[in-house]
């Protein structure tokens, strides 16, 4: 319907999710329950119908079990099927108004966003151009945040970039690289190793599964010197910084060499390297 309030007022939201095929030939789904309750979390910050994330996520459990055997069938090991639940207000009318009825419903497809090779090339965003900003909905998976980035990612692509590394304020804190969270690892100028990555507290970026499950995991290792073992050889401790940090501090990093990695992280691409950065001008 031409009037329906999510044409007229972008009343939408949605998740993405992987249906994993394993090695041993079994289903899994990742923290399914995390996307959930972020989806009733967007889902009210749009003004949409609340739901139980419970149901929620009993439908995609039925959704997979339905249709990932079709789509996903025990010969294709380590492929995944990609689940796009999305919730928008259906309310016709004009008029400045929370929907009262809305759609939420399931899509899935294979294979499908970011591919690259050896590594994710990324542009600096346009002085002009930002993507969120403190207090606003950059924290919510709205449909909102990323219509108004379309024409800033095609430029970066046609010049030859996968994605955009989003910068904000005069200071140009660096939030996230196109529809991931962006993090960094590097050693301080104390020589302690950090892996630092944006703050949650001024709503910029969006809390991704990916980005909290390798917090977690970092944080998991802090004070058992032992978890830091990997065939033998002992790691050296990282410790998790979330923080605005500027790309003035990248590129400082860089200049004195103490930047080890820079990568993204998300469902689309799991965890990818950086292998090029480079500043528009």
């Amino acid at each position: 319907m031409p009037s329906a309030n999510v044409l007229q007022y972008a009343t939408a939201c949605f998740e993405g999710i992987k249906a994993y095929r394993g090695y041993d030939g079994n289903l899994r789904l990742f923290r399914v329950s995390l996307n959930c309750a972020r989806m009733l979390k967007s889902s009210t910050r749009v003004g949409l119908p609340s739901f139980d994330p419970a149901a929620l996520e009993q439908l995609i459990h039925s959704f997979v079990a339905l249709e990932a055997e079709r789509w996903l069938p025990r010969d294709r090991k380590g492929e995944t099927l990609y689940l796009r639940p999305t919730h928008i207000g259906t309310t016709p009318g004009l008029g400045l108004q929370k929907p009262r009825q809305s759609s939420l419903y399931v899509i899935a497809t294979l294979s499908p966003g970011f591919s690259t090779s050896g590594g994710m090339t990324l542009v600096t965003s346009p002085a002009e151009s930002f993507r969120a900003w403190p207090g606003g909905f950059g924290n919510a998976k709205l449909g909102a945040n990323y219509g108004p980035t379309l024409a800033v990612h095609a430029d970066a692509v046609a010049r030859g970039f996968d994605q955009v590394l989003w910068l904000f304020g005069s200071e140009q804190y660096a939030t996230e690289a196109g529809v991931s969270n962006f993090f960094v690892i590097w050693k301080t100028r104390q020589g302690d190793l950090e892996l630092v990555t944006a703050g949650l507290e001024n709503k910029t970026i969006l809390g991704g599964i990916t980005r909290r499950s390798i917090i977690e995991l970092v944080q998991a290792r802090q004070g058992n010197s032992r978890s830091w073992m990997v065939d033998g050889t002992t790691l050296e401790p990282l410790r998790v910084v979330e923080r605005d940090f500027s790309i003035n501090e990248v590129r400082d990093a860089i200049g004195e060499g103490r930047l080890l990695e820079a990568f993204a992280s998300g469902t689309a691409v799991g965890t990818l390297g950086l292998c090029h950065d480079q500043e528009r001008r």
